[in-house]
């Protein structure tokens, strides 16, 4: 048997790349409250490209167009086989890979309608807007995730918490609509919606990210996620 020890010196993303990132917008309860927006009838979507990856551990360059930088912690849904319109007595357990933790970083300056015509996408879409891991978890390892809590904390100053059963869709249900007549590929990594706490809603004003910003994001069972902004 082999007795040499190794030194992990970097931990880096579960998946080496992705074929896109799939998003949900508004689907906290409180976190559409906080918005003042109304409940959706269908989920909202949007994607961040592949180039949006970054490692659980990895520095977030926050690029000179970019404003407004926010946070928000995300479940993550890693796909394990391609899925596309499945019946509706058909379980999707088996095209779950697992389960992560992340943040969809976001530069609210472009959000705003003025500026995006209502479309998310864009100011989400910088390269590694899109941290995940530290880990990829079985579903049969989490067991109920609606039971599972999720906080984010910028500079060790808790900012988000929330039970993950104040999800306004299910997982079930937003994999069935992102797969209506399209293809879902494996690898793809579904980001199911932030909480409330973020900071474009903190009172009196907004508290936007700055360069030294650490931001951690941890999911019950699954882990942390630490990333400097530089």
């Amino acid at each position: 048997m082999n007795k040499a020890k190794a030194i992990v010196k970097k931990v880096l993303s579960p998946l080496p790349t992705v074929p896109q990132f799939l998003c949900i917008g508004l689907n906290y309860l409180q976190h559409a409250k906080e918005a003042n927006f109304p409940i959706p009838e269908f989920p909202l979507v949007f994607s961040k490209p592949a180039d949006a990856l970054a490692g659980p551990y990895e520095d977030i360059e926050i690029p000179a167009e970019a404003k407004n930088m926010d946070y928000e912690a995300e479940l993550c849904v890693i796909i394990g086989k391609d899925l596309k319109s499945p019946s509706p007595s058909e379980s999707l357990d088996p095209y779950i890979l697992g389960y992560s933790v992340g943040n969809d970083v976001s530069a609210r300056f472009w959000q705003d309608p003025s500026r995006s015509g209502g479309q998310h996408a864009f100011a989400k879409s910088f390269d590694r807007f899109a941290p995940f891991g530290p880990a990829i978890i079985s579903p049969g390892t989490l067991g109920d995730i609606t039971k599972l809590t999720m906080t984010t904390t910028v500079n060790g100053e808790l900012r988000q918490k929330s039970g993950l059963d104040d999800l306004i869709f299910s997982i079930d249900q937003i994999l069935r609509h992102l797969s209506m007549g399209r293809t879902v590929r494996a690898g793809t990594v579904v980001m199911t919606g932030t909480p409330s706490g973020v900071a474009a809603f903190m009172k009196p004003v907004p508290r936007w990210l700055v360069q030294g910003d650490v931001v951690e994001i941890m999911l019950e069972g699954v882990g942390v996620i630490r990333n400097t902004f530089v």
